[in-house]
């Protein structure tokens, strides 16, 4: 029997260890469904509910394994939904390999059914590599490229495939002229600074009397030697949002996520510090980095197009996070005063009490914060968290502390909805012995996490540990959006735009056969999660919360309260909740120590109930 070419792309996958591929079929890909089925599905065919899903659950899988996450579809409308995944993983660097159908080459500019322009269509996404094969001698070189380029790039690359060339017969390039051999080894290799380089940054940190830290994702292999640098410095360290996981909340130093999300000890660790080095962050948002001109800094990042960009560092180190803080560590000098450090950790503490009574404050029904304030202590320390983007990701990135094991992420840069379940499905299939949580809010969910219900049901008892948890902000109101209009700008809430429908997502997951917890008042909030965490199998809680709190920054301006004013004097909706919830929740900041005897008890009068998105 021959070996077609559907049959040898199946073949190298596995030989460069790739267990699982995510996808939808169809007709453009009939050949390597054909092939999967002589394979007896190695690598495993997962089968998501939607393209786009598809490429999702590839980018979680990426992102919590550390591998190649591989993804699938069909020509023309298969190929263009795989584009909101594939640009996830290009915004937050993760290496993703799609593989995309494409119409018989004998139709190819006849205006065919399903031709699309597919090199157009990807040429930003997969920027990096992009290719077509026409003839079975281009393979293996070009699919061992767009392995190795994602992996080096750190980015999506694509690889398209016409339906009758996945039929032909597979040949491999021969020795000879325009022929193009290839390999599989990829050996493991660092990139450090030079020498002259390292000393100047040490000559930067160790003149700094208050160093602050700025970690991301790219500093998550370098956990000991990022706290041994700040022990070294007397450092305070905060987090971008894709770097939450990087160093555990437990050390007293870590003031948590920085940014509109971030924590009031992070925003006071930047405008207060004299001096900041950045690992492995691009954090675009120079707002809320200190001051141009008052603060000397240092960047290390691997990546030397992203080096130098978000703020004047006076240098910059191209390297592996680990190695080159190896380097640097023998030139730091250790500082004997610790003021600046103590007084990190003092503000760190007080916002932690700011938290929990901001979490305390009643709320009708049911008080946002304190769905995720109740989740913290229960998690398990090998927990997997994912993240929708919206006002869930900052009940998220607020009260959910990392600790132990557990890993987290979400739509990061391009802050997309609709990641948080696919997101999630990705990370079981990464970790099948790990529980994971999705948390999402209701407009996410109707977007398409439901839909992705249905393939956590479908895969279920693929997984050694059958926890899978999706819990659902439910507030019938696009929230981060209605919050953004108050703030920004004084704009009363647009309901046609932001209300949504009241959609049980509870009921929806029992009627696939999975667990659906139904969580209506806050004194079932913490047994709703316990028994989430102690299921046979998915689950899906969904929690009646209060639209009125609102996701106040850290540093929330006397403009954006005054904007706020105004939204309220132009008449919005749920001026009256959302003005109470407003107040309250900002003066726990003020007044730490007062404690709220009875939570949960007030009843807004007059106001809507619903849920929470995104």
């Amino acid at each position: 029997m021959t070996t077609k070419v559907a049959d040898y792309v199946l073949s190298r996958l596995r030989e460069w260890g790739v267990e699982h591929v995510y996808g939808y079929p169809g007709d453009g890909i009939n050949g390597l469904l054909a092939a999967w089925g002589r394979a007896e599905n190695e690598p495993r065919f997962i089968q998501a509910r939607h393209e786009e899903m598809a490429a999702f659950q590839a980018v979680g899988y990426a992102k919590f394994s550390g591998r190649l996450g591989v993804c699938t579809a069909t020509s023309g409308p298969g190929a263009i939904h795989l584009l909101n995944g594939l640009y996830d993983a290009k915004l937050d660097h993760v290496p993703v390999v799609a593989l995309v159908g494409q119409t018989h080459r004998s139709a190819m500019g006849g205006s065919y059914q399903q031709e699309v322009d597919l090199h157009s269509l990807y040429k930003d996404v997969a920027s990096d590599f992009l290719e077509t094969v026409t003839v079975p001698e281009q393979l293996p070189n070009v699919l061992d490229r767009a392995i190795r380029t994602a992996y080096a790039r750190r980015a999506p690359t694509a690889v398209i495939i016409p339906a009758d060339v996945q039929e032909l017969d597979y040949t491999p390039p021969t020795h000879d002229f325009k022929m193009v051999p290839s390999s599989l080894d990829r050996s493991g290799w660092s990139a450090v600074p030079s020498s002259s380089a390292l000393e100047r940054a040490a000559e930067v940190l160790n003149a700094g009397d208050r160093v602050a830290i700025l970690v991301g994702q790219g500093a998550a292999g370098a956990r000991a030697e990022v706290r041994q640098v700040a022990d070294t410095l007397g450092a305070g360290i905060a987090k971008a949002l894709l770097g939450l996981d990087v160093l555990s909340d437990d050390l007293p130093n870590v003031t948590g996520p920085i940014g509109l999300l971030g924590t009031r000890p992070s925003y006071e660790l930047m405008r207060d510090c004299d001096t900041l080095l950045t690992i492995g962050s691009s954090f675009p948002y120079t707002q809320f980095l200190p001051e141009f001109g008052k603060v000397r800094g240092v960047q290390i990042d691997l990546d030397p197009h992203m080096i130098g960009m978000r703020y004047p560092y006076e240098v910059n180190l191209v390297g592996d996070a680990r190695e080159t803080l190896l380097r640097l560590l023998p030139m730091l000098r250790r500082k004997e005063a610790r003021d600046w450090q103590d007084e990190v950790i003092a503000g760190v503490r007080r916002w932690n009490e700011v938290m929990q009574q901001r979490a305390e404050v009643s709320a009708d029904p049911i008080n946002p914060e304190y769905v995720a304030h109740c989740l913290n202590p229960l998690l398990p320390d090998d927990a997997i968290l994912t993240c929708d983007s919206g006002s869930v990701a900052n009940w998220y990135a607020r009260h959910v502390r990392m600790r132990g094991r557990m890993r987290g992420s979400l739509s990061g840069t391009l802050a997309t909805m609709g990641s948080g379940v696919p997101y999630a499905i990705g990370a079981k299939f990464a970790h099948p012995d790990r529980p994971v949580v999705a948390l999402v809010g209701d407009g996410a969910m109707q977007m398409n996490g439901m839909a992705e219900l249905i393939t956590a049901a479908k895969y279920r008892h693929a997984w050694d540990d059958p926890r899978l948890i999706i819990a659902v902000w439910n507030n019938q109101d696009l929230n981060q959006v209605t919050w953004e209009m108050r703030a920004m700008g004084g704009a009363p809430q647009f309901l046609p735009s932001q209300e949504i429908p009241d959609v049980s997502t509870a009921r929806f997951a029992e009627s696939l056969g999975l667990r659906g917890i139904r969580v209506e008042k806050p004194e079932q909030v913490e047994a709703a999660w316990r028994e989430a965490l102690s299921a046979d199998g998915p689950v899906c809680v969904e929690f009646l919360t209060d639209p009125a709190v609102p996701p106040i920054p850290p540093h929330a301006t006397w403009e954006q309260m005054e904007a706020t004013v105004e939204s309220i004097v132009k008449g919005d909706s749920d001026r009256t909740g959302m003005v109470r919830q407003g107040l309250k929740s900002k003066v726990q900041e003020f007044l730490p120590h007062r404690s709220h005897k009875e939570p949960h008890k007030e009843s807004h009068k007059g106001k809507k109930a619903g849920g929470d998105d995104a």
